[in-house]
């Protein structure tokens, strides 16, 4: 799953995973369209802990996650 996907799985908004994480939204949004790549493991771990979820899961380590209950694939 992709970070976007992760976050409207969470009925999160960019600015609200923003304010949850510490970060801005522009930088959200940044990762999101791939703009920028491969944040640090303190960015993996602020998205994980904001959107409730494993570092293995924001890593794309696992391609079929539940999400809420619900299976979703990549």
């Amino acid at each position: 799953m992709t970070l976007e996907e992760l976050r409207v799985a969470k009925n999160m908004s960019q600015q609200q995973l923003a304010r949850a994480t510490g970060l801005t939204q522009g930088y959200i949004s940044a990762l999101e369209r791939g703009a920028k790549k491969n944040p640090g493991q303190i960015v993996v771990k602020k998205l994980a802990i904001a959107l409730e979820i494993s570092t293995d899961v924001i890593l794309g380590l696992f391609p079929d996650t539940f999400v809420d209950g619900v299976k979703k694939s990549k």
